[in-house]
């Protein structure tokens, strides 16, 4: 029965040390029998066959070797929507929703028309969810990443973007990358921001799965900051403001590196755990 199949799945994924094993264990159930969590709960008497059984069994093994969550489903919530996602971009998380947040406070008109960069873009869901809260912008997503690029598009069509997402391919480690971009009303970046020597220490669902381009950010965390300060400057519109995620205890450095490039740096916002996480500079 289905209860059984939930108690099993929930033993499997506890002892490999997941977090919140039978809320999990649950969301497996629902997506290999193509049910809702509701339809789980209520009828935990359903008789699961044979093939329903292993493909239960499937995902379950999946997710205790640690596979993320999003990759086995193929979607993650993000700021009230959803997002395809796979190995191929760095899973949202919700730390990147103080990008948003900050970025709506500081244009808070619905109407405003803002033109909206993305350096990374990933998923695309920084310029994409600016672009669903605020209806007259456009945006510029710039990734390196083929296959990212590819994804960003799947979710811009998915959710009726596409015409104002603009998605192509962009290197910031290659000289005069922004050359030709013109001026943004927003700049949004969420860098590779973990030191290179981290990366061992992380979670395996993070060091064996996601892709180390958009998580190494060498020696000290920094080096993709170093190489975006002075593009910032020359892209950003004189009232426009420029929002990058950081990791832990980088807010003060990477203030100093815009100050340095000739930027005012505003008051960083917190994440939900009181961190520092998006750093703020606007034109001087």
């Amino acid at each position: 029965m289905l209860k059984d199949a939930l108690t099993l799945a929930t033993a499997r994924l506890q002892d490999a040390g997941i977090d919140r094993p039978r809320f999990e264990a649950r969301l497996l159930l629902a997506q290999a029998l193509g049910l809702s969590i509701e339809a789980i709960i209520a009828d935990d008497s359903r008789v699961l066959t044979a093939q329903q059984q292993e493909a239960v069994a499937a995902l379950v093994a999946r997710r205790a070797a640690r596979e993320p969550m999003s990759h086995i489903l193929g979607w993650r919530e993000f700021y009230g929507r959803r997002f395809a996602v796979s190995a191929d971009v760095l899973t949202p998380r919700p730390d990147s929703e103080t990008v948003i947040e900050a970025a709506l406070e500081y244009f808070p008109d619905p109407t405003t028309r803002l033109r909206v960069l993305d350096l990374g873009t990933g998923s695309g869901c920084l310029l994409l969810s600016v672009l669903a809260e605020r209806p007259n912008a456009t945006g510029l997503g710039l990734d390196r990443s083929p296959a990212a690029l590819a994804m960003a598009r799947a979710n811009a069509e998915a959710l009726g973007l596409a015409d104002r997402a603009d998605l192509r391919p962009g290197d910031w480690t290659q000289p005069g990358w922004a050359d030709d971009l013109g001026q943004f009303d927003l700049i949004l970046a969420n860098p590779p921001y973990i030191p290179t020597a981290d990366l061992a220490g992380l979670e395996p669902e993070v060091r064996n799965h996601e892709p180390s381009l958009a998580l190494d950010g060498g020696p000290d965390g920094l080096d993709a900051y170093r190489l975006l300060a002075a593009a910032v400057k020359k892209r950003l519109a004189g009232s426009g403001l420029a929002a990058f995620e950081v990791g832990m205890g980088q807010a003060e450095a990477i203030g100093g590196l815009l100050r340095q490039a000739g930027l005012a740096v505003l008051p960083s916002r917190s994440d939900l755990a009181g961190i520092p996480r998006c750093v703020l500079a606007a034109p001087v």
